[in-house]
């Protein structure tokens, strides 16, 4: 057992083999322990998230060491039969690797007793284990950016169904279906750890496969009739979406929390108008919102700086500041225009805006397709029109917002991977200046340097939970720094994780501004922090 260190709330427990990986997550789930938040279980590690108030990384890597993990291992509770049609595009080319023919493969698949180890990286996504040893292939050199619905895929010893479609570098070799993930079924995911799951020829005639029915999304003005409308969307220029504190303790069906990407700017709208912290409000992405009021509220703006104006019924112009509450009343137009610094801002309207819960967040999660953004011509409904707290007079962030073509510096916390890279490597993260991307998104800031970062290890680094804030490293050498909707797990290493402090700083910053990393810890030193206090409590 080796620790990791992730960042200051975030612990990566590296094991020997899958099958342990289970046992220590199996092991806390039994034997609960306080501080501890949640686990998240891979090929090789379990990512243990803890709460430094209550219990320190030294204390969990001592408690950590000393679990019993005899007898732990998943027991078979419920068996899943899934009917596939082997048609994939990858099918002859894996059976080639693996020197069969496609029958064999198909033969081979079909007659494993999989085994659900873990899930993640997309949710309903779970890795299956079990299956026969002839079955290792690696994944794909070129990952497709969108592979369909229902593609049952192998990769490495782990054979997976994508739930939705998404991206993904594994070996395509046929397609189901059964859904993996349906917001109607409870819990959503079909496939849950420790499940045992056989697939079937679909065209040997002994099962029958099902058509996969049709994707519909309900829009907000459908699910919340029953509300008071205070709200018109009259021009969305860029996302906007609905927004609270996320869905924490959904890891187990291959869900991460989201929720607001800039957490401070997300609870100062909402003390601004007298809402309680974790009210839903709207993030709106750059700016360029109108709305049209239909009753009178009070409204507040934090975040990116947007200019705000209020248009009344009669055509005054009025002219507002972020971080002031605003008394709207009915027939006005508001107009939130574009940021001059920053990169979100957020939308506070008193007594919170209604929107639909999923899985008990109304958080959009766009890598989980959870939630919806808003367009022009929704309506926006209040969920408590009977606020008695008082609104607040102003809020100071404290430290101004980046603009396009500025330098910012994020504190970051070195690993958990950060051995895998050379050291010309560590030198050039921390010194070269990285520029965010037009293709980053609530998943992440993707970055450019003038040079990219070489790995140290050649090999492929098999499946580990990934944090807020982690710093992934593709094969190109080109960092990507994940945001509130980052995978549950990755397949890159990660090299350093921005320091809680600076989250919502890396949340604010918009493409054209350039990133230099400043490391708080060092890597060495902290490992071996870690694992010497594991040590000593098994002396």
């Amino acid at each position: 057992m080796r620790f990791l260190p992730v960042n200051q709330t975030a612990v990566l427990v590296e094991l020997d083999t899958l099958e342990q990986a289970v046992a220590l997550h199996n092991a806390l789930m039994a034997n609960p322990v306080t501080g501890i938040i949640e686990t998240v279980p891979a090929a090789r590690t379990v990512l243990v998230y803890f709460d430094a108030g209550m219990i320190t990384a030294p204390e969990l890597a001592n408690y950590l060491s000393s679990l019993d993990m005899t007898g732990q291992e998943h027991n078979a509770t419920q068996q899943i039969d899934i009917p596939v049609q082997y048609n994939g595009e990858d099918l002859a080319e894996a059976a080639g690797f693996l020197n069969v023919s496609i029958e064999e493969l198909i033969h081979l698949h079909t007659g494993s007793d999989y085994l659900v180890a873990f899930t993640g990286f997309a949710p309903g996504f779970a890795y299956l284990s079990g299956g026969h040893p002839k079955l290792d292939v690696p994944g794909r050199e070129n990952p497709r950016p969108v592979i369909p619905a229902g593609s049952v895929a192998l990769a490495g010893t782990f054979s997976g169904i994508y739930p939705q479609a998404s991206p993904g570098g594994w070996q395509l070799i046929g397609n189901t279906a059964i859904k993996m993930f349906d917001l109607a079924r409870n819990p959503p995911a079909l496939l849950q750890p420790g499940f045992r799951v056989r697939f079937h020829d679909a065209a040997a005639g002994k099962v029958t496969m099902p058509v996969r029915p049709e994707e519909k999304t309900a829009r907000q003005s459908q699910l919340l009739a029953d509300k008071q409308a205070v709200f018109d969307v009259c021009a969305v220029a860029m996302p906007v979406f609905y927004q609270d504190a996320g869905r924490p303790h959904m890891a187990g069906q291959g869900v991460s929390v989201s929720g607001a990407a800039d957490r401070s700017a997300f609870q100062a709208a909402n003390f601004l108008v007298g809402n309680a912290a974790q009210a839903t409000v709207l993030e709106i992405t750059l700016g360029g919102l109108e709305l049209t009021a239909h009753r009178n509220s009070v409204i507040a703006l934090s975040g990116a700086e947007c200019a705000v104006s209020v248009q009344s019924r009669e055509g005054h112009k009025f002219n507002h500041s972020v971080n002031v509450p605003v008394a709207v009343e009915a027939g006005d137009r508001i107009r939130i225009g574009m940021a001059e610094r920053g990169l979100r801002a957020y939308l506070a309207m008193r007594g919170g805006f209604a929107a639909e819960h999923i899985l008990g967040s109304s958080a959009t999660d766009i890598l989980a397709k959870l939630g919806v953004p808003l367009q022009r011509g929704d309506v926006l409904y209040c969920q408590d029109e009977h606020m008695k707290t008082a609104v607040q007079i102003h809020y100071n962030r404290g430290y101004n917002l980046p603009a396009a073509g500025e330098t910012v510096v994020l504190d970051v916390i070195m690993g958990p991977r950060t051995d895998w890279f050379t050291p010309e490597a560590l030198t050039l993260f921390t010194t070269q200046l990285w520029s965010v991307s037009g293709e980053s998104s609530r998943v992440g800031n993707r970055l450019l340097g003038a040079q990219p970062l070489a790995r140290a290890r050649r090999q492929e680094l098999p499946s580990e939970g990934t944090v807020s804030g982690a710093i992934q490293v593709p094969a190109s050498g080109q960092p990507v720094l994940f945001l509130a909707d980052h995978p549950l797990t990755g397949g890159y290493p990660v090299i350093a994780c921005v320091a809680g402090h600076h989250m919502d700083l890396a949340a604010q910053i918009p493409v054209g501004a350039r990133i230099r990393f400043h490391p708080v810890t060092d890597f060495t030193d902290n490992v071996a922090s870690l694992n010497r206090h594991g040590r000593e409590e098994n002396l």
